[in-house]
């Protein structure tokens, strides 16, 4: 009986080893592959109460307990919803309050809130056992409030005049001024600029990160920004760079591709993103539009970072609700476009469980592990499409429909052929695709429904708020006899072992 058991669950491997779907192993894994799953480290889960010192989860400007040990207890469900890299907003000590870690006060230290740093070592080590990047958020613009360098006679060249930025069409004045009265650093001083590389380097070295998310990069000379994308890059070949150039002008951040960075964060395509979504009968025509002006303007458009929100902003949820509709619903059509469009889905915590939030500091809420999964298992389920189907990283966009807010597209990656349809619409749509190749058949993942096409073309359709991703699959009979034959072999010899055991345990008996 046992060995019966046996075959039946080797037969049962052999069969989920049978699958038409291509995907990209760990080794050929590219930097447009990954999916980002951003944490700020003080409000995501505590995991060691004993380095709470005087967090206070009532109070929204104070620590509330997040820390290393907490994000590693969470790799698994990370994991799980199909992330391949975290992006942790700034572990580095920092000055009193500063629990979003933005108000560094020692650039070698990891803040004590968050734990030492072998337990962040050890973050690192278990994310990398789980094939997940880690990328740290790291500020070179700025200090925090009341830093003690400021009054050190020593380093009184280390940082421009104190003074706000007034003007900023003035290049000069926005790379100097002092942004939110915070001690603006001179990079163009060499004991600085050497400074800021050396602790960037030295990060790299000790606990062995893949990336940093450069925070304020427009306040920060080109020159620098060349020099340190050279100079962490000699540490590790693989360094992953994504800018924060905030602005609505592509333009501004293009202006930056040149320095060794290798994507930006894309904010004329987020205004869009949550434009389109935050309500129903939106057009996603402007999404297109941005997609064929950064294939133009960038070099690397594949990775440009694409988010519905951040830290800094106003959560999509809160958008949602503001315009009376459900906050699940739209972000599972705002997700089905992000996981399905060029570009680096970055997914701020809490947009799994729909968490609410205003502005800052309002969207940085404790996360709640205890609510409902629905847009958990969705995210599930966009990750391993994602990660199955190169069409869908590493393809061509070509919109096929867009009429007021029922949209049809498709990516295409050598043979392969993947269509998305959303209908963002309040009303169940229709349409008939007639330029795909005829004969062939449309295989859904999200439902499972296939679409085969007629005398015109493939009819498809979806329900209000409904989005179906579709994988062109030419002579699926032909396509499936190989899986058939080999499927059908092993089914007899699994019958003629049965048979075998079966005769075996007789004359044993016997």
């Amino acid at each position: 009986m046992k060995k019966s058991v046996i075959l039946i669950l080797l037969f049962i491997l052999i069969l989920t080893t049978v699958s038409p779907q291509t995907s990209f192993a760990s080794g050929d894994r590219k930097l447009q592959d990954e999916v980002i799953y951003m944490i700020m480290v003080d409000r995501f889960n505590n995991g060691d109460p004993s380095n709470d010192q005087d967090a206070n989860i009532n109070d929204p400007l104070a620590y509330h307990g997040g820390d290393f040990k907490g994000i590693t207890e969470k790799l698994d469900y990370i994991k799980d919803m199909g992330f391949t890299a975290i992006w942790l907003t700034p572990i580095f000590e920092n000055m009193d309050k500063g629990y979003h870690g933005y108000w560094i006060k020692d650039f070698y230290k990891t803040n004590e809130y968050f734990g030492s740093i072998e337990e962040f070592k050890k973050l690192v080590d278990e994310a990398h056992k789980r094939d997940i990047k880690v990328i740290l958020d790291f500020v070179v613009n700025h200090v925090g409030p009341n830093h003690e360098w400021v009054n050190d006679p020593a380093k009184k060249d280390w940082f421009h005049e104190n003074k706000s930025i007034s003007n900023w069409n003035d290049q000069q004045e926005v790379e100097t001024g002092w942004l939110y009265d915070l001690p603006d650093l001179n990079q163009d001083n060499p004991a600085v600029s050497k400074y800021l590389l050396d602790a960037a380097t030295w990060w790299i070295q000790e606990t062995d990160v893949d990336g940093y998310r450069l925070d304020t990069v427009k306040h920060v000379p080109k020159d620098f920004w060349t020099e340190f994308s050279a100079g962490v890059k000699s540490v590790k070949d693989s360094f992953f760079l994504i800018g924060e150039v905030w602005h609505d002008n592509p333009n501004v951040i293009v202006s930056y591709q040149d320095t060794g960075i290798d994507g930006f964060m894309d904010f004329s395509q987020n205004g869009s993103l949550r434009t389109a979504f935050e309500k129903s009968n939106q057009s996603l025509g402007w999404l297109f539009s941005n997609n064929e002006r950064n294939h133009k303007l960038f070099k690397r458009p594949e990775l440009l970072g694409q988010f519905i929100d951040n830290h800094d902003m106003q959560r999509f949820t809160n958008l949602a609700i503001q315009n009376n509709q459900d906050p699940v619903a739209r972000l599972k059509l705002a997700l089905s476009y992000l996981y399905t469009a060029p570009g680096i889905p970055i997914i701020y915590y809490g947009t799994e469980i729909a968490l609410d939030g205003g502005n800052d500091p309002d969207n940085r809420r404790m996360m709640n592990f205890e609510a409902d999964d629905e847009l958990i298992e969705y995210i599930k389920q966009l990750g391993a499409i994602r990660q199955q189907q190169l069409p869908l990283t590493r393809g061509e966009m070509e919109l096929l429909v867009d009429n007021a807010g029922m949209t049809v597209y498709k990516r295409t990656y050598e043979d392969e052929t993947i269509i998305i349809a959303i209908n963002n619409t309040s009303e169940k749509q229709s349409v008939v695709l007639e330029e795909i190749e005829k004969g062939t058949e449309l295989q859904g993942f999200l439902t499972g429904g296939v679409v085969k096409s007629d005398e015109v073309g493939y009819m498809i359709q979806l329900e209000s708020g409904q989005a179906e991703i579709y994988k062109q699959v030419k002579n699926p009979v032909d396509n499936q006899l190989p899986s058939t034959i080999l499927i059908g072999s092993i089914i007899l010899l699994l019958v003629i072992l049965l048979i075998w055991f079966q005769r075996s345990k007789q004359k044993n008996s016997k």
